[in-house]
């Protein structure tokens, strides 16, 4: 009966507790409020009382119940029926550029490199909800997986889709894969661009140097966070091809060019993170998570429905009832 129902003046409620120190007083004061006669003999006036005067605190009941009716209207109850709408006022275009060398398939993550990164890159396109992000390759060379896209659906699928297949050049040229995830955010028209560029090794391949695509990355004000991801030593890894086809892994340095990845973090405002194992990698996307936050504002509308106007047209009835049972059948007994 009361489900969702709110008071707005809920101190009114505090009166509620004089209602017990009213019915006290009035079956304390009752029997003083009748005339005694006193006589010989009680004989003649022995006899029943009437049904009357037996239903005459009825009247009292209806003023208390009017009174707490009365109450209860002052302290407003009113149900509450809130709509929200929401407003994404500084959006976020991200750029996801990752390395799929022959590297990416070292164990030192487990299973393997690159399957751990889609796992983590997953989620973190979960919880990017107002913003869009697209997908750009490399190894020897680059190329756009995704253009950005606020369907994340296309995102998550493209992110299964990777694996090594030899289908480009193996290498890792950190320089193309950063100029070309620039490239997809050039021209954007969001309040925030950023890139996030992951890779497991040194720049060995392509024909754009590093840093200057990261001074492209800087003129057209594209934050770039720069992620190093390796065990530190030796790792399992890819070291040739076996008859078959499938690779031939062994004991290999891991070597990440990690001055590189510093100074293009620092140089577009970014940072720098080194993800040495699955628990570090999950971190690092978590912690860019919380760095680039997109600004939303929620509005609130209120729609009040006041309950009190039933509890005071009640309150009324009970004292006219009240007002006329004291002048018709009971005024006799007052």
């Amino acid at each position: 009966m009361f489900e969702g129902i709110y008071f707005a003046n809920s101190n009114y409620l505090w009166l509620l507790l004089a209602l017990p120190l009213l019915v006290g007083w009035y079956v304390f004061s009752r029997k003083k409020t009748q005339a005694v006669l006193k006589i010989s003999s009680l004989e003649g006036f022995r006899s029943k009382s009437s049904f009357l005067a037996r239903l005459q605190p009825i009247l009292f009941l209806l003023r208390i119940l009017s009174l707490a009716l009365i109450v209860m209207a002052l302290a407003r109850p009113q149900t509450i029926d809130v709509s929200t709408r929401t407003k994404t006022n500084k959006g976020i275009d991200i750029v996801m550029a990752i390395d799929i060398s022959s590297s990416m398939l070292a164990q030192d993550l487990k299973p393997n490199r690159l399957t751990a990164l889609k796992r983590v890159a997953a989620s973190f396109v979960d919880d990017r909800m107002s913003d869009r992000i697209g997908l750009v390759i490399y190894a020897g060379e680059s190329y756009t997986k995704t253009p950005i896209t606020s369907d994340r659906a296309i995102v998550k699928n493209a992110l299964r889709e990777i694996q090594f297949e030899g289908l480009i050049e193996d290498g890792t040229a950190i320089g193309m894969g950063l100029a070309t995830a620039v490239n997809r955010l050039k021209d954007s028209r969001a309040k925030s661009k950023v890139i996030i560029l992951l890779t497991d090794g040194v720049n060995n391949s392509g024909f754009i140097d590093p840093k200057i695509a990261s001074e492209l990355a800087v003129e057209y004000e594209i934050k770039t966070y720069t992620i190093g991801l390796g065990s530190n030593g030796t790792a399992r890894a890819p070291v040739g091809l076996l008859p078959n086809g499938k690779f031939q892994y062994g004991m290999t340095k891991v070597e990440i060019d990690e001055e590189l990845l510093k100074t293009i973090a620092k140089n577009t405002g970014g940072l720098y993170f080194r993800a040495t194992d699955n628990k570090k990698l999950e971190e690092v996307y978590d912690e860019i998570n919380k760095l680039e936050k997109t600004e939303i504002e929620e509005f609130k509308y209120y729609n009040y429905d006041e309950k009190f106007r039933p509890l005071i047209l009640l309150a009324l009835t009970l004292l006219f009832i009240e007002w006329l049972m004291r002048n018709t059948l009971f005024k006799s007994f007052i």
